[in-house]
């Protein structure tokens, strides 16, 4: 249901303003894709598959830098939140892995995997992604000493809208001079520039947005860049400025839903609290970049949550077999 007013809406607000919804559209597509495959494959291999997520993640960093083919635009913001964000579910994936594994020898391997990119991420100079691979792995093991995933899962929404908040903070200039010139370094001018457009174009349409995938012909600033690839850098902003309150609305739903399902899953706490852990460190990364304009970080959003949602077929199975006697021509259990 979530899913689906996502969409209906892009549809809406674009057949207003002439917008283009395909990449709304497109990525709703991929989650709801992802969290299927994944809910299949965390049934029938809870270990295996999502090892098998973070090394194919990692393999298609190796092979597609960019996570698109095609022309790149990179100057001046680029493409490195989607590489964070790419890395850092890979990690949350081995980390899921490595706790569902039984023998202490396999999690040791499980859980070397998730440092190995961690490292990774360092060696391809993905600062971000370092910063958050690395909260997620403290994260998940901290996640293995928590018996209530209520509270740890409180907790990942609280540091969700506190990324929210300051992100908008940012870009409504509410913050003491000195703290916003302190961030201009690390968020860079130019992107705080193209929050305030985006900040700029919500308030004034504030009911219904200005549709999908109209703020790179709406903001100044994109305007005056050479080579712009038309985005806020900001889910939170440009589902505001897009799509209007309604899009925001829509937008925490979906993240609310993902953490709801994992509050619900059958896996083992710590599973459910590494997915959850790296699902937030990504909400926390699309908040200041454009992580989610990339179909690959969209499916993998999906894969991590079906997976950690899944219910082995292991556990339905009969976990000892029935005494059968013979008794002349008779079996009886």
């Amino acid at each position: 249901m979530v899913l689906g007013a996502c969409a209906s809406w892009s549809l809406i607000t674009a057949t207003v303003h002439e917008g283009r919804p395909e990449g709304v559209l497109l990525a709703v597509l991929a989650v709801a894709a992802g969290y299927a495959a994944g809910r299949i494959c965390g049934a029938l291999l809870p270990v295996a598959a999502p090892c098998a997520g973070a090394l194919a993640g990692l393999g298609l960093m190796v092979a597609v830098p960019h996570l698109a083919p095609g022309p790149q635009i990179v100057a001046p913001l680029g493409h490195a939140g989607a590489t964070a964000a790419l890395l850092t579910l890979c990690v949350g994936a081995a980390g899921c892995a490595a706790w569902a594994a039984e023998g202490a020898l396999l999690r040791f391997a499980l859980g070397a995997l998730a440092v190995a990119i961690t490292v990774s991420a360092a060696l391809l100079g993905s600062t971000s992604g370092f910063v958050s691979c690395t909260a997620v792995l403290l994260c998940s093991l901290a996640a293995g000493r928590m018996d209530r995933r209520g509270l740890g899962l409180a907790g990942l929404v609280l540091a969700a809208a506190v990324m929210a908040g300051l992100t908008w903070a940012i870009a409504a200039n509410s913050l003491p001079a000195g703290l916003t010139a302190s961030l201009e370094g690390p968020f860079t001018v130019h992107r705080i520039d193209l929050w305030r457009d985006a900040l700029h174009l919500a308030r004034h349409n504030a009911a219904l947005g200005v549709g999908p995938e109209r703020f790179g012909e709406l903001s100044t600033t994109a305007a005056r860049t050479l080579l712009s690839d038309g985005k806020p850098h900001s889910a939170l902003l440009q589902q505001a400025a897009e799509e209007g309150v309604v899009g925001v609305i829509l937008l925490g739903a979906a993240f609310c839903w993902m953490l709801y399902t994992l509050w619900r899953s059958p896996r083992p706490t710590p599973v459910v609290l590494t997915a959850g852990a790296a699902l937030t460190a990504l909400a926390g990364i699309a908040a200041v970049g454009n992580a989610l304009s990339f179909t690959a970080v969209s499916v993998g959003a999906g894969l991590l949550a079906g997976m950690a949602t899944a219910r082995p077929f292991a556990d339905d199975a009969p976990h000892h077999k029935p005494d059968v006697r013979a008794r002349g021509d008779r079996l009886t259990p």
